[in-house]
């Protein structure tokens, strides 16, 4: 079974920093598959930094050069810089387990962006 969970969300100013992490236990083999997602009111759950299953870095362009995903010692993070009041959300951590189609969430980490 794997468990994740966040911290590390908070108000912050426009173009101001923070940097979440999300402690992650269980049965996960490697970075591959592991993922941030944001979700704002009235909006689905969209991708903010992804491992894709192949190891490769995904950044949607909304974010792409603001922030930046690690993974470290079963640890994932989501260095976050220059924000903005529309990255204002509900932040998750994600793995999602290819070999058995399977997502697991966190329970979500409040940010907001505001002066």
């Amino acid at each position: 079974q794997v468990q994740l969970v966040e911290s590390g969300g908070g108000l912050v100013q426009p173009g101001g920093s923070l940097r979440l992490s999300c402690a992650a236990s269980g049965s996960i083999p490697s970075r591959n598959g592991m993922g941030w997602y944001r979700q704002a009111p009235g909006q689905s759950r969209k991708a903010v930094a992804r491992f894709l299953s192949d190891g490769r870095l995904y950044y949607p362009d909304s974010v792409k050069g603001r922030v930046t995903i690690s993974f470290v010692q079963n640890t994932l993070y989501l260095q976050m810089d220059s924000l903005k009041p529309d990255d204002t959300a509900v932040y998750y951590c994600n793995y999602f387990d290819s070999s058995r189609q399977v997502d697991y969430w966190g329970q979500g980490t409040q940010v907001t962006v505001s002066s």
